[in-house]
């Protein structure tokens, strides 16, 4: 992944925009990103905390770079229609792989 590159990533059990810090080559342990939140349709503000450092297998895809339309001084990501609709179509898989994995945890915990 290359420094400056976007992508969307799991950071803290959520789907979030990230941005690339540094250059990343496949023996690195660690990405070093920015974190974006959305903010409005296609939109997203840097987050509070803006920076970690996130596993490569955290990654749920990278976007090109004509996904990203915009970028302001203030730290403001505009995304295109194709690369925000990719977003939170992951945001809704992992937000249903979550909720599997509570129920069956529930399920064994009345069980017992």
């Amino acid at each position: 992944m290359d420094d400056g590159c976007f992508a969307v990533a799991m950071v803290q059990r959520q789907v979030m925009l990230v941005k690339a810090i540094n250059l990343y080559s496949r023996r690195d342990d660690l990405l070093h990103v920015h974190m974006f939140v959305p903010f409005g349709q296609r939109t997203f503000l840097l987050s509070p905390v803006p920076q970690a450092r996130i596993s490569p297998r955290d990654l749920l895809t990278i976007f090109c770079a004509n996904d990203i339309i915009a970028i302001d001084a203030q730290g403001a990501v505009d995304l295109s229609a194709k690369a925000y609709a990719e977003f939170v179509e992951l945001g809704k898989m992992m937000q249903e792989k979550y909720e599997k994995m509570f129920s069956a945890w529930s399920r064994t915990e009345r069980k017992r």
